[in-house]
């Protein structure tokens, strides 16, 4: 046998154990035996490296180095799920997916929620190419290096598996490997690690992937994503993809009904303790995958999966003092100042307060005993009050009357629970804030220039507003504290290479309130210029998917400002992106149309169809009206849809007549 099939059958056999070992629970081989084998195929790849693969499995040891992660764009978004806490919050929620399908109940699936780092793997032709942590949800870092080293990732599959797809997964620290980490570290004179998520979560962005290979981790699948991978069922795609070598845990159900539902979540409640990972809840979702197609998502979330949340751990401690923060809008949050208390793996020094109302309704004063817990297990809350541990009445905490910053009188909005310092223009805090948002990752992405940079530079009175940056000089940035020639040059480059960034990421760093990210991207989609946006109504605003009466009100207020039409004439002056990068069409033969997507389809996707009407010149409407031009109808189309159509004399048509008419 040639030294490259003796080198290909070890890692067939190596992988084989693998499969075993880590999917079917069976050990065809002592760990010795194992050991040996990995040591012969080391020696081997060693002294042939022309026979070098990526993906064998002497490669779990890791041992590259990655000083910088790329950041790789989601084929699908990520998405988070919504939370439910109650019995009535998962009845309201069937009985909306019951609306979308026309009174019809599906059938659900019921998983653990792991509580550790979301990843994405994508496999071509049964091989791992690609593993990215979740970011933003839109894109992430690539880690495959270190997700590589992780000992149930499959880096080759066997059976009959699509040629490309994704599976979503949690990668997890099991509570024994976890506890021996500790110890190993506390041995060592380390300070242990607070909790399994977050170092979970740290190995995935270690330099070294030979540290990252020392990490005890595992990968639970929990969806698969792709193009005609054949399956009906979300249940049976999982099950279909444990074959493959993918650790799906057996705790995955079928469930008919609520009340099978609350039984899964009645038992999990009890028995989590029982597991080796930790869990923060069950996920149900949707089982029928042309359901979930139906079902859709919102701008932050899949209509067709929800998660259920256990109760969060409480702690009690004692409050200390409250202060208050300006944020970049004028809210005013008040922040409880504690005894450093551990609470959910974490030390909890500060906790939010929201608003006046909560702290009238707790009738908090200083050195009361308070309980606190993680709202959603992430961001640290009082919930209650220690009645037995009350401070005297005269430390009842009175809400501050003036801004904490530039001494401006507080007002409270009709119908807004917090306070707001109005004086946009003139108080540090909220233009600081301002012009941090307008740098940050999501908007102008000025890499380099932090926050404190930014604090710096308000301070010295060389910029004022986001415009200012713009106007920075070398010979005002080189006397400042810690700079350098090459950091100056680095900071002047990459605010020049902002003004390149799409229109989109510029109207989200203007900060105006109630436009995050997804919207902004709606509405550069939808107007396409600055000049179109700001020209328009609060009518054509809510005409806009997923654009409500709120934002439509707050972006109509925000461009009567003249001190906003001044910046972002003064932007615009500098060569900053004020329109979308306008895309060839493919034809002209749908502008003017308004076209409305319901059911679903054999041939496309109805992300595909929405492409499609685009690129050929037409728009995507969420419900029908006067305006729609016609309604492109699959299998699934509502009747209440349909009765609607023929009272407006809406023409309905098919997929191929669709089709057919881009065809012409």
């Amino acid at each position: 046998m040639s030294i490259q099939k003796k080198i290909e059958s070890l890692r067939a056999k190596l992988h084989l154990y693998n499969f075993e070992y880590y999917v079917n629970d069976n050990s065809l081989i002592n760990d010795f035996e194992f050991d040996q084998l990995m040591k012969e195929l080391k020696e081997m790849e060693n002294n042939n490296p022309e026979f070098y693969d990526s993906n064998s499995p002497s490669q779990r040891v890791g041992g590259q180095i990655t000083k910088n992660f790329k950041t790789v764009e989601h084929k699908e978004r990520m998405y988070s799920l919504g939370n439910t806490y109650s019995e009535e919050e998962i009845q309201d929620w069937i009985n909306r997916i019951k609306k979308t399908l026309e009174d019809r109940t599906p059938s659900f699936t019921c998983e653990l929620k792991y509580d550790g780092a979301s990843i994405s793997l994508t496999y071509e032709k049964g091989v791992l190419v690609r593993a990215v942590t979740r970011g933003d949800g839109t894109k992430g870092d690539d880690v495959t290096q270190n997700v590589k080293t992780i000992p149930n990732v499959p880096l080759k599959l066997r059976g009959n598996y699509p040629d490309f797809f994704e599976v979503r997964g949690e990668i997890v620290m099991p509570l024994a490997g976890f506890s021996e980490l500790n110890k190993k570290r506390v041995s060592a004179g380390e300070d242990p690690y607070m909790n399994p998520r977050n170092t979970a979560s740290g190995s995935l962005k270690l330099q070294d992937s030979s540290e990252t290979a020392k990490r005890p981790l595992t990968c639970l699948i929990y969806a698969l994503i792709g193009k005609n991978l054949d399956f009906k069922e979300h249940y049976q795609s999982l099950v279909e993809a444990r074959s493959w070598g993918f650790t799906i845990p057996e705790t995955l159900i079928h469930a008919s009904s609520k009340h099978q539902i609350l039984e899964y979540i009645n038992s999990w409640e009890k028995k989590r303790g029982e597991l080796s990972y930790e869990i923060d809840g069950i996920v149900i979702k949707v089982n029928d995958l042309k359901d979930q197609e139906l079902l859709g998502f919102t701008s932050k979330s899949p209509r067709w999966a929800i998660s259920y949340k256990y109760q969060a751990e409480q702690v009690a401690t004692t409050l200390e003092t409250v202060t208050y923060q300006v944020g970049r809008t004028g809210a005013i949050t008040p922040v409880a100042n504690l005894t450093p208390v551990l609470l959910s793996g974490t030390m909890v020094k500060r906790a939010s307060l929201h608003n006046a109302d909560q702290i009238k309704k707790l009738d908090l004063r200083i050195g009361d005993k308070v309980y606190v817990e993680k709202g959603g297990e992430i961001i640290p809350k009082i919930v209650d009050v220690d009645p037995k541990n009350r401070a005297p009445i005269e430390n009842r905490i009175s809400y501050i009357k003036i801004c904490p910053d530039c001494r401006t009188k507080l007002v409270r909005i009709e119908g807004e629970a917090q306070h707001y310092c109005l004086n946009l223009d003139g108080c540090s805090t909220q233009i600081i804030g301002k012009i941090q948002h307008y740098i940050g990752r999501n908007a102008m992405d000025i890499e380099g220039l932090g926050s404190e940079t930014v604090s710096l530079l308000f301070l010295e009175g060389l910029i004022k507003n986001t415009a200012d940056l713009y106007t920075l000089r070398e010979e005002q940035l080189m006397p400042l504290e810690r700079m350098a020639q090459k950091s100056v040059d680095n900071l002047l480059l990459v605010v020049k290479n902002s003004k390149k960034q799409p229109f989109a990421k510029v109207l989200f760093g203007l900060g105006i309130r109630f436009v995050g990210a997804t919207v902004a991207k709606r509405l550069a989609n939808h107007f396409g210029t600055m000049e179109n946006l700001m020209e328009a109504n609060q009518e054509e605003l809510i005409g806009v998917d997923d654009i409500g009466n709120r934002i439509a009100q707050s972006l109509v207020q925000f461009f009567k400002n003249p001190k906003n039409i001044e910046l972002i004439k003064r932007l615009k002056s500098y060569g900053v992106t004020m329109k979308e990068e306008t895309k060839a069409l493919s034809s002209e033969i749908l502008v003017g149309k308004n076209i409305l997507i319901s059911g679903v389809f054999e041939t496309f996707s109805r992300n595909d169809l929405k492409k499609l009407i685009e690129e050929n010149g037409g728009k995507v409407s969420s419900s029908i009206s006067s305006k729609t031009s016609f309604i492109l109808a699959g299998e699934g189309m509502g009747p209440s849809k349909k009765v609607k159509a023929e009272n407006l004399g809406i023409q309905i048509i098919s997929e191929t007549s669709f089709l057919a008419l881009l065809e012409t």
